[in-house]
């Protein structure tokens, strides 16, 4: 079975440039500290840069997850029971994704991703794999509620988000996200959710400023997606990436730093940075296992199992949605 068409529910101007990326980036940049929104990384480029980051030596997040689902599927195909329809926020994992489907046997399997190109491309893949099932892509910004197909009303959803992407939102965001997906999901979802733990500073450097350089091409990659979808003129090669240890948050941080003073053009404006200036791209929480049973309590969510490896590197939760109640 080949991937449906699926639905698509992004705004997209006359000029077939998505409207959020381009106010999120306008607004970021005009910061005091600029910033774009992570999730701006995944363009096609930027989702195969990606999947490059997960196969290096330094990047121990994708392995110990991966094991932890090798691992424990038949547990977690027990916990969620038959039937269920799987709902990935974030385009497939090549690897993660196969084990938890080859795991449960769902009824469906529905990514929603915002990176339109490289959810269909994931998409056919999986479904080549898996030419039992139905495969529905949506091409949405699940950073909001997003209204599935119709056919799966009614249905028991397991939602998927693995890869400790939830450690990308400070904590007030990352609750706003998974109260979301509960909304999204239904009052009888089930939702198994990967975040990293805190862990040794020098490890978490390595993991986010690999020695190939892969990750700094991904960080740049923005840029180039600025340049090529907004029409923008930034000097890619006046930046270089960086990543830092920030304690009081407990989180790595990635920036790009202007190298030297710089000019450029977006939109109709002009934007400036100073030598050593940055451009904050991302933020990678990390958890102790009380913080995040407390982060997932407060976003609407029961913890039912946790699992982490001998390393105590990675937890992996699968948890039910809370019913909601009238008093505390």
């Amino acid at each position: 079975m080949t991937a449906g068409a699926g639905l698509r529910i992004v705004d997209i101007d006359a000029e077939g440039v998505n409207i959020a990326f381009r106010e999120d980036v306008v607004k970021g940049l005009a910061e005091t500290q600029k910033a774009i929104p992570a999730r701006w990384f995944y363009d096609l480029r930027g989702s195969q840069l990606f999947e490059e980051i997960t196969r290096l030596p330094e990047y121990y997040p994708t392995r110990t997850e991966t094991a932890l689902l090798r691992d424990n599927g038949p547990e977690i195909a027990k916990m969620a029971g038959p039937d269920r329809t799987v709902v990935e926020l974030g385009s497939g994992s090549s690897v993660k994704t196969p084990l938890l489907l080859s795991a449960i046997a769902p009824r469906a399997y529905v990514p929603i991703d915002i990176s339109g190109e490289f959810l269909r491309q994931s998409s056919r893949d999986l479904a080549e794999k898996f030419p039992g099932l139905p495969v529905i892509p949506v091409e949405a910004d699940f950073m909001r509620k997003v209204d599935l197909p119709p056919r799966l009303i009614g249905e028991s959803l397991l939602g998927f988000f693995p890869g400790s992407t939830i450690g990308n939102f400070v904590p007030h965001t990352a609750i706003d996200l998974l109260r979301s997906m509960r909304n999204t999901l239904g009052r009888n979802a089930q939702l198994l959710i990967g975040i990293d733990r805190i862990k040794q500073v020098d490890r978490l450097l390595d993991a986010y400023d690999d020695a190939e350089g892969v990750t700094a091409a991904f960080n740049l990659n923005l840029l180039h997606r600025i340049n090529r979808e907004l029409g923008a003129d930034i000097p890619v090669d006046q930046f270089r990436h960086v990543a830092r240890w920030n304690e009081g948050w407990s989180r790595i941080e990635m920036h790009l730093e202007a190298v030297k003073d710089v000019r450029f053009s977006l939109c109709g404006r002009s934007f400036s940075m100073r030598a050593g200036e940055t451009i904050h791209t991302e933020n990678s929480h990390k958890y102790s296992p009380r913080q995040a049973i407390l982060l997932l309590h407060a976003s609407g969510w029961s913890p039912l199992v946790r699992w982490t490896d001998d390393q105590d590197d990675f937890l992996l939760f699968l948890a039910e949605a809370t019913q909601f109640r009238s008093a505390p």
